[in-house]
């Protein structure tokens, strides 16, 4: 995972702890609370707006706010906004499949059938992951 989904996570996860409904939270104390350079997230949220997780509110009372409830966005849906596909090898990937240019049989590829199994798994986690379901892990832990 790159820093970037790392940003990205926790500036989401930063806003999933405000109360639906309230008032948009200005960049800069998102910045600040998810330990983020403010330049970069502002690219990280313009991709989580535009994937329409976010809405943006203009002038001096703007700010971010999730744009669904807390436990219909998850993870995944974050991490591939930042990532793309979560496969590590494109000949796996369920939305971005290519097949390896030096894979002699891709049925009986060892690395296509471990890798395959990573992702099923890393999606099966992500994607059952909320941000309510994050956030209440993270109050529970402290």
């Amino acid at each position: 995972m790159t820093q970037r989904s790392r940003y990205a996570l926790r500036a989401m996860l930063f806003l999933a702890e405000h109360p639906a409904g309230g008032p948009p939270i200005p960049m800069n104390r998102i910045a600040e609370a998810a330990n983020v350079p403010r330049k970069f997230l502002e690219l990280i949220l313009a991709d989580l707006r535009e994937a329409m997780l976010l809405h943006s509110h203009r002038g001096k009372m703007g700010g971010y706010c999730l744009s669904r409830p807390t436990h219909l966005i998850s993870l995944g849906e974050i991490v591939r906004v930042i990532e793309g596909p979560l496969a590590l090898v494109p000949c796996v990937s369920r939305t971005a499949y290519r097949p390896c240019k030096d894979c002699k049989d891709e049925a009986s590829c060892a690395i296509r059938i471990a890798m395959a199994r990573v992702r099923d798994e890393t999606a099966r986690i992500l994607d059952g992951t909320s941000l309510a379901d994050a956030v209440a892990e993270d109050l529970a832990a402290a």
